[in-house]
């Protein structure tokens, strides 16, 4: 009997391994994933709203047709970023992820506490390469540092009346996501 304890234990611990590495695996290996299924929306470093989820579909999974939704995909190879969005009357959030989904910052028009969300958008060695300008404070200026060259940034607006829906629209058509002058 105890001999056959250890192999069970073994194969046990060797399935739980191999499970695990497939799991973390899957999103770099994925071909059809956000950043793929969101190419086709609109091209880097430009903001291009979501369609409305309908009966055939949706780009997004899960999405709450509650809310109207923008992208960017980013391109950081060529420098930095500015990315603004202004605010709508009841809830903006504006979230930063990965080209493999991770996400990595988050804010809304709560806690950016003024009418335009406004981020600047760079990886570490843009980040490092910054001036030290002691008259700029962190409330005058944000800075979101990227783990990676690549990503997508998801703009979200709730829109509470159905007659607000085309007013939300217009307030997203005024988002920008391009290069920092």
């Amino acid at each position: 009997m105890t001999r056959l304890i250890l192999p069970i234990v073994a194969g046990i611990v060797l399935g739980a391994i191999v499970h695990l590495v497939a799991v973390l695996m899957l999103p770099y290996l994925a071909e059809q994933d956000a950043y793929a299924r969101l190419s086709a929306v609109g091209s880097p470093n430009m903001v291009a709203q979501i369609d409305d989820p309908s009966a055939l579909g949706a780009v997004l999974p899960a999405a709450d047709p509650a809310f109207i939704s923008a992208v960017c995909l980013y391109d950081l190879g060529e420098g930095p970023l500015k990315v603004r969005v202004p605010t709508t009357e009841d809830y903006t959030s504006v979230s930063f992820y990965t080209r493999y989904g991770m996400p990595f910052y988050a804010i809304n028009d709560r806690s950016a506490g003024r009418s335009i969300i406004e981020l600047d958008l760079m990886n570490a060695k843009q980040r490092a390469a910054l001036p030290e300008d002691e008259e700029v404070t962190a409330a005058d200026r944000l800075i979101v540092e990227s783990p990676s060259d690549e990503g997508i940034v998801i703009i979200r607006a709730l829109v509470r009346e159905r007659g607000a829906r085309d007013e939300v629209r217009a307030r997203m058509d005024a988002a920008t996501c391009g290069p920092a002058s």
